[in-house]
């Protein structure tokens, strides 16, 4: 016997012997689906003057997040400077699995600023993460990444 029965905001419930299946998912998933993750492309030029919001990555500490995606090679050696007036700036290289590769959170200057140093040993795409340091929401900021080459 085959119960069908109307469940408010998602579809229609089916129920089959032994089974549940919800079928005819109704639009309330489509504003979710606009808010997928997306990370921003790192442009040409490996450098970003952009602002960090509260419209960004929620942390989970209370601060926010903005990933750059970029194509790396193995053996690449990278320095990755992310720089701001407007809070403790964190940056964070993330393999494509989400795999931490390398964070710094105050660069060698004594600064909030960061530099981050590091050899790529895989080819893919990897995320650059800028985030700010605590319960700050952001502002204005300015990351670069260099590829560093040996001197001949």
């Amino acid at each position: 016997m085959l119960l069908k029965r109307r469940v408010r905001y998602w579809g229609y419930l089916l129920s089959l012997p032994g089974s549940l299946l919800l079928v005819g998912l109704t639009s309330l998933a489509a504003p979710a689906q606009s808010r997928l993750y997306n990370p921003i492309p790192m442009p040409p030029t490996n450098e970003v003057n952009d602002t960090l919001s509260t419209q960004d990555i929620p942390t989970g500490q209370g601060g926010f997040a903005r990933d750059y995606v970029v194509n790396l090679t193995a053996g690449d050696q990278l320095a990755i400077d992310l720089s701001s007036d407007s809070f403790d700036t964190i940056v964070t290289l993330l393999a494509e699995d989400g795999t931490t590769i390398g964070e710094n959170d105050d660069g060698p200057d004594g600064k909030t600023n960061s530099l981050l140093f590091t050899r790529i040993i895989k080819t893919g795409r990897y995320i650059v993460r800028v985030r700010a340091f605590g319960e700050a929401a952001g502002g204005p900021f300015r990351l670069k990444l260099t590829r560093l080459r040996p001197v001949p």
